[in-house]
């Protein structure tokens, strides 16, 4: 039988993030430690553990089909693979960073300047963009110390809080991208492991929507409800039941978690009372 190969970051929070997700969309993974290659137990998967930078190569040589991995690598490494689901975890952003003592006033302030990046494609596009002429120094690994002992005057890399850039005495001044986790796909895949694939993917979006709702169940009066219906459009509409007490009936909806408490406050202020709110594991359309 078949078995789509898909490969996750090895180590660190996206493989995490990876993992969990897989989890959540139900594929039992028994990985051991320090284990390069492992099989779903009840989906027709396995899973190759690689080191990000090297996953877009097994992608474009159809060692893998598919592949979790970080938006800014596939920009950096992976032309021609196409992403057909954004995953919403692992978010960072690729920028440039200066001294904090530096004076920035704008991409030009890097004409001629020194660029320590592990980003030399990204960091090309971006100042090929705007006609800026520098210097790169590509190094791999912890690109936050070149300014410090002289080596370049700006560096370009990845920023999630700001936290490793302080530290070094660094401030951030641009933005290249922003980036978070992609299931990306082989130009190689075949039309068998395809089918898998879609699979997977459908699993995902139910994840996905999931997670980015809430369910939630209220008493109103009877009078408030038209008022309260168009608050809480859901899916379709709110599903209505009437209550033991006279005059009143029960709503359940779903909403998005990001507007959750402005449309909380909405309902409390047009007579919704008895707001019950629960997650969503999986939301299949």
């Amino acid at each position: 039988m078949s078995k789509l190969k898909i490969a996750v970051q090895k180590s660190g929070r996206l493989y995490d993030d990876s993992m969990k997700i897989l989890k959540d969309v139900g594929i039992s993974i028994d990985n051991g430690k320090d284990q390069l290659k492992a099989s779903a137990k009840n989906f027709p998967l396995e899973v190759f553990y690689l080191r990000n930078g090297d996953i877009p190569q097994y992608l474009k040589d159809g060692v893998v089909d598919a592949a979790i991995i970080g938006e800014n690598v596939l920009i950096e490494k992976g032309d021609k693979i196409s992403v057909v689901e954004k995953l919403g975890f692992s978010s960072c952003k690729v920028s440039i960073a200066v001294p904090k003592a530096a004076k920035y006033s704008g991409v030009a302030d890097l004409e001629g300047k020194r660029i320590a990046t592990s980003y030399p494609n990204t960091v090309i596009q971006f100042l090929e963009k705007n006609n800026v002429k520098a210097h790169l120094h590509i190094i791999n690994g912890s690109v936050e110390i070149a300014p410090n002992i002289g080596l370049a005057d700006a560096i370009v890399d990845i920023v999630s809080s700001g936290s490793t850039l302080y530290k070094n005495g660094l401030k951030e001044v641009e933005i290249l991208l922003k980036s978070e986790a992609v299931l990306a796909v082989s130009p190689l895949i075949s039309p068998e492991n395809q089918q898998i694939l879609n699979k997977l993917q459908f699993r995902l979006q139910s994840v996905l929507r999931g997670r980015q709702s809430k369910y939630v169940l209220l008493n109103a009066p009877n009078d408030k409800l038209e008022t309260i219906v168009n608050i809480l459009p859901g899916m379709n509409s709110p599903t209505i039941l009437p209550l033991a007490k006279e005059g009143w009936s029960s709503l359940h909806s779903v909403i998005n978690k990001n507007e959750f408490w402005e449309v909380i406050d909405e309902l409390k202020k047009n007579g919704a009372e008895g707001i019950l709110v629960c997650p969503i594991e999986n939301m299949v359309l």
